[in-house]
């Protein structure tokens, strides 16, 4: 999945705000958001942990 192309929704979530005001529905949206943004930030860690692998790999040959 290419998540670099997909757009990505603007959010007014503030971490570590005060949720007494928020909608239980509100907050399952929000759970979902994180959750995409989570496996984003994955995806991503992965594609340059490979590429620092193929690097070192190339440089010990």
């Amino acid at each position: 999945m290419d998540f670099e192309n997909e757009p990505r929704p603007q959010s007014n979530m503030v971490i570590g705000e005060n949720l007494d005001a928020i909608s239980v529905a509100e907050l399952e949206q929000r759970i979902i958001a994180l959750d995409s943004e989570i496996t984003r930030l994955r995806a991503e860690i992965a594609k340059k942990q490979a590429s620092k692998a193929t690097a070192a790999a190339f440089f010990r040959s």
